[in-house]
């Protein structure tokens, strides 16, 4: 062990701790493992806890340590040494007072050494000392500690999903224990341990109206993947699930999950079909998703399918042609099972015209012959039934009849046809006469297309009127997703059979398109509002991180107006963002929003966003397509994180949005009365600052200096004496980053305080309160920038 270690800890020489920072990290790294050592043992003193200068010499110590691991990166050949002390930490009292915000001694320690372990969550042979311990500290007391631990582990799930995994009934009673940050990280594990959150569902599903909305994406998340893996699981939660539909924030995805257990278990969701019709009424663009659970439920039985045909069918007469493709599935499965229920011969009806108009007046018409039918027999079987009180079938025709008529009648008046009466058309009475047709987008061609040749392919066979249980319903074959296979060779003639494979290959539906087209309201709107927060980068490449062994986004922002006092006339501001996913959607919803029409899968700046996609997709991660299609914006909690990011590399101290504008400007463009000052030879900005001529926090040695930031420099006078400027000033150019001196919480010795690096040295100072701090970053970041840019353009003149 070094000798200056050897000192400070064997005689808990507090003087001396302060050395240990003029020593270079290589000269003690070899020492580090026998000095965590030897604060072990201090630490496990029976008295350390009510002796603050052993307290003292081991925070400083740690703290020098922590450090020359970061910078040798050396923390495997030191871990075991760390984690050993982080873990001892457990044997002590990690509980503050109550009442207080103080951490105790051991807290303090673990603390200090949990971001040095758990930020190395790339590095599995760390990973596999640490997320044992880590997970320990859950259950400890200490909520600060636990905090900070729970977002380190779900980090940890994105590479170490494994190791995790082990520890999923600890993360899950940690959870439930209100720890919902946690929540993240089950969606991940879930593949591992099913079994672990299955017996726990009830008791996640009841909190779902007490998450903040980002809590509630992970829990919805958890769901899905419950929903599409073991959705029988679900079945007992189904009323719960239900009754969460009326906020609109959860309806769409939850009823997602719902359509899954629908398929495998269709007779948990027939009682509750009023509810989901209730909510198809409330949200219009979740009925696709209530006529598929429809569908499902039908498969039970002749009278359940009676039902959701009704139903269905009642709604071809009032929705939108967006899912008429999806409805008209549905319905020909029904009918395929259970023929009798429009009284035989189906497939005429679906091959009978190319309009989706004469198709679903054919099917309402026979859906209600066969109702009177039905009913003359009930009638005549029981004699004492009230004619009063009516029959709930023929009510429900009356409503599908009524709504039907009203859409014909609008259609009519788009054509220019006057609805007169003669031209009114009804499910009760036959069409004595033939209109225009009326034309209908995408999604209705494909539709008729796939229930003709499935009426096509058919033909060889026989009418199966099923009785199956609910158990069998598996064997239903609905997807609109799906391309029908094509039909035998039924003597079509060659130019028929190339239009029938033209119309296959359009069949493939390209999911992002209809994703925008359906969101292109919405899109426009959150755009209009995202351009003031976030903004959009000019140029995106996909790199290697160095630092944290995944993949970074490096993005470069201009300014549009590059007057002649432009910070980045010449060049770009650079930023290496950890969250690209984020990055990429954005460009994608500006993208669209710049766009008149919907995008496609095969535009040229979709095919390139997605390529990025590819070059960032862990294995086994969702497509791009399917990714984007999740949702129509992104959440609140991704444009304050991406801000967060644009505030640690100072970015809106160097650009600020112009509504005049119309976009991000620089600093200088966007305040052209600074760049007077600059032209006239006034100081960007001059006051008193204190300045620290050691960097850490822990020795406190300021000098009051008065500082002029001009030019490329930045100059600094002794406060009592102005005139006498400074030997060696600051040169603007060489400043490598400027930024606020991180501190710990409970550490309130820095809170004015800012860092500035150069290539040869680090200066901290110390403004008079926090406004004045800021005001000085800004002014300090917009000089470097011009510097950097003086120095681009006086390059480009010299080649």
């Amino acid at each position: 062990m070094h000798q200056l270690f050897r000192q400070v800890l064997g005689k808990r020489d507090l003087s001396r701790a302060g050395d240990l920072f003029s020593l270079e990290d290589a000269e003690i790294e070899g020492s580090l493992s026998e000095a965590l050592d030897n604060i072990k043992v201090i630490a496990c003193s029976p008295d350390y806890v009510s002796n603050g200068n052993d307290q003292a010499v081991v925070e400083i110590c740690i703290t020098r340590i922590t450090t020359a691991i970061r910078e040798t990166s050396s923390i495997e050949r030191h871990g075991t040494s760390l984690v050993g002390l982080w873990e001892s930490c457990l044997e002590h009292n990690l509980t503050p007072q109550e009442g207080g915000t103080e951490d105790t001694p051991h807290a303090k320690i673990a603390s200090d050494i949990t971001s040095c372990i758990l930020q190395n969550y790339s590095r599995p042979s760390v990973m596999a000392l640490a997320i044992p311990v880590a997970v320990r500290f859950l259950q400890r007391g200490n909520r600060e500690l636990s905090r900070n631990m729970s977002s380190y582990l779900s980090l940890a799930a994105i590479v170490e999903v494994d190791l995790l995994a082990e520890h999923t009934e600890a993360i899950m009673l940690s959870v439930l224990g209100g720890n919902h940050m946690l929540l993240r990280v089950l969606p991940s594990v879930y593949p591992r341990q099913p079994e672990a959150i299955h017996c726990h569902l009830h008791s996640l599903l009841a909190m779902m109206l007490q998450l903040e909305s980002p809590e509630q994406q992970h829990l919805i998340r958890l769901i899905q993947a419950v929903a599409e893996k073991h959705p029988v699981i679900l079945s007992p939660q189904v009323p719960r699930l239900v009754s969460y539909l009326e906020y609109q924030c959860l309806s769409e995805a939850l009823l997602g999950a719902l359509v899954d257990v629908s398929q495998a278990s269709p007779s948990s969701l027939f009682g509750l079909l009023p509810a989901l019709r209730i909510v198809g009424q409330q949200f219009p663009a979740l009925l696709g998703h209530v006529a598929k659970i429809h569908g499902s439920v039908g498969v039970i039985s002749k009278a359940h399918a009676h039902s959701s045909l009704v139903y269905l069918v009642s709604l071809l007469g009032s929705v939108e042609h967006s899912i008429h493709h999806m409805l008209l599935l549905e319905i020909r499965a029904l009918t395929d099972r259970y023929p009798s229920l429009l009284g035989g011969g189906t497939k005429d009806i679906y091959r009978m015209s190319n309009s989706f108009t004469a198709i679903a007046r054919q099917l309402g018409r026979r859906l209600e012959d066969n109702t009177t039918s039905h009913c003359r027999i009930h009638e005549a079987s029981s004699p004492s039934v009230s004619p009063a009180g009516g029959n709930r079938t023929e009510q429900q025709l009356q409503v599908s009849n009524k709504a039907f008529e009203d859409k014909m009648m609008e259609e009519a008046g788009q054509q220019g046809a006057p609805p007169t009466p003669e031209r009114h058309y009804g499910l009760t009475q036959a069409v004595r006469e033939e209109r225009r047709e009326i034309r209908f987008n995408r999604s209705t061609s494909l539709a008729l297309h796939a229930v003709r040749s499935w009426s096509i392919s058919s033909d060889t066979g026989e009418d199966n009127e099923g009785n199956q249980a609910a158990s069998n319903s598996e064997n239903k074959v609905i997807n609109s997703e799906t391309t029908t296979a094509p039909a035998p060779d039924t003597g079509v003639t060659e130019p028929e059979r190339m239009d029938r494979d033209g119309k296959e290959e359009e069949e493939q539906p390209d999911k992002l398109f209809i994703h925008l087209r359906d969101n292109m309201e919405t899109i426009t709107e959150f755009c209009k509002s995202l351009m003031h927060q976030i903004p959009t980068p000019d140029h995106c490449t996909i790199e290697d991180s160095n630092s944290t062994g995944g993949r970074v986004a490096r993005l470069s922002f201009s300014c549009p107006v590059k007057s002649p006092y432009c910070l980045y006339a010449k060049s770009c501001f650079y930023l290496s963002s950890r969250q690209p996913d984020l990055w990429i959607h954005i460009m994608l919803l500006q993208l669209q929003c710049k766009s008149s029409i919907p995008l496609c899968s095969k535009d040229d700046g979709v095919e390139k966003l997605s390529s990025l996609w590819e070059k960032i997709q862990l294995k086994g991660a969702h497509s791009f397509p399917m990714t984007m299609t999740q949702h129509a914006t992104l959440h609140q909690k991704d444009l304050d994180s991406l801000q967060i990011e644009l505030e640690e590399v100072r970015f809106l101290d160097l650009f600020a949005y112009s509504e005049e504008g119309g976009g991000w400007l620089c600093f200088m463009c966007s305040n052209p009365e600074k760049a007077t000052g600059v032209k006239e030879g006034q100081p960007l900005m001059e006051g008193k600052l204190k300045e620290k001529h050691v960097r850490w926090k822990f020795i406190k040695r300021w000098k009051t200096r008065y500082f002029t930031l001009a030019g490329n420099q930045l100059l600094f006078r002794r406060a009592k004496a102005k005139n006498e400027l400074e030997d060696v000033p600051i040169e603007l150019s060489k400043v490598q980053s400027v930024k606020i001196v991180a501190r710990k919480r409970r550490d309130r010795s820095l809170p004015r305080a800012f860092e500035i690096f150069t290539d040869s040295k680090t200066y901290v100072l110390k403004a008079q309160d926090e406004k004045h701090a800021e005001e000085w970053l800004q002014c300090i970041n917009v000089a470097v920038a011009q510097a950097r840019e003086r120095e681009n353009h006086e390059a480009t003149t010299y080649l």
